[in-house]
């Protein structure tokens, strides 16, 4: 079964135009032209119940966009949407009980009056019982430790404390899926721990879906095994994390520190015969890239230690970003 199903969804926008000088001006009175600009373009894919999928880009590519029209902010130009069994957009009353959203530039909390007198008026919007109500939210409270925060305005919360109360708010209902939009943007590291050990937590007890989207991507790397790539508004990359790293990452590398100076010359003519490159930080440190996975680092000690002594060692893996970033220099418009 799948919470979200997205069948060649497309948005366009109107932008328009405008002519210069004043006789231009003049006519930008009657008639305007216009650009169609095609934020999301034809994209598919389902995400099952109970999945974390990390949804990434950059800016512009048309990540809010489609979360707008999963949300049923935007209406698509065309294409199919299913969220939870329902269209966004005919079946709105029904369809909003079944979703949380968090965007982490908005907030759904009343700005002057006490956090708990949101979360009370939230929960009859949400037409949400007493008891269900009690029985959820004292969880929610206790893992997100904002029980201390539930007497204050939210004008005179903290972003940290703000944006666990946000969380918390979008899960009155006890949602099967949530979205977050860049839910732990500006936030410090250790609040950015306790939010993912708590949407860990949630998918584990609960098997509340997630749709994440972040700029952060050691969020994704934290919660989700899945991601959807985006660029120009189109899905560049569709699948595992790890295959993502194994196909892009270029191996690991190796940072090795000597306890005298060599020449690059030395290491290259001892391990000339594996498929490594060398790079040289100075006369004492070196790392070897590492350009197969089959290749291991017992093999490169093993070349390296019987001819020059190692002082220091230490295994380096490339970082999720620096493989997206890697991708979107390429320039690539689609993923084989």
């Amino acid at each position: 079964m799948y919470s979200i199903e997205v069948k060649d969804l497309t948005k366009e926008f109107k932008s328009y135009r405008s002519r210069e000088g004043l006789s231009g001006a003049i006519r930008d009175l009657f008639t305007r032209e216009f650009n169609i600009v095609r934020a999301v373009d034809g994209i598919s894919f389902n995400v099952k119940k109970g999945e974390m999928v990390g949804y990434i880009g950059e800016n512009g590519a048309g990540k809010s966009t489609t979360i707008k029209m999963l949300t049923g902010i935007l209406k698509p130009t065309s294409g199919s949407i299913q969220v939870n069994g329902r269209d966004p957009h005919k079946q709105r009353e029904a369809f909003v009980r079944t979703i949380g959203v968090v965007f982490g530039q908005r907030s759904q909390l009343w700005w002057d009056i006490a956090v708990q007198e949101s979360f009370r008026l939230l929960k009859k919007v949400y037409k949400v019982s007493d008891e269900q109500y009690q029985t959820h939210m004292h969880e929610v409270i206790e893992i997100l430790e904002i029980e201390d925060l539930l007497n204050r305005p939210v004008r005179k919360l903290s972003l940290g404390q703000r944006m666990r109360c946000e969380l918390a708010a979008a899960l009155i209902h006890n949602p099967p899926l949530l979205f977050l939009d860049e839910p732990t943007i500006g936030l410090d590291v250790l609040v950015k721990l306790k939010i993912r050990e708590f949407l860990k937590e949630l998918n584990a007890r609960y098997g509340t879906t997630v749709l994440l989207t972040t700029h952060d991507l050691t969020d994704i790397e934290a919660l989700c095994q899945r991601v959807v790539m985006l660029d120009e508004g189109k899905i560049i990359y569709d699948g595992e994390l790890q295959e993502l790293r194994e196909n892009w990452g270029g191996g690991k590398s190796a940072a090795i520190e000597f306890t005298h100076r060599i020449q690059l010359e030395q290491l290259t003519a001892l391990t000339g015969h594996l498929p490594i490159r060398w790079e040289q930080e100075n006369p004492l440190k070196f790392r070897a890239i590492l350009e197969s996975n089959e290749m291991t680092v017992s093999e490169l000690l093993a070349c390296v230690a019987p001819h020059i002594e190692v002082k220091d060692f230490r295994i380096e893996e490339v970082s999720t970003e620096e493989i997206v970033q890697k991708i979107y220099q390429k320039g690539f418009t689609t993923y084989a």
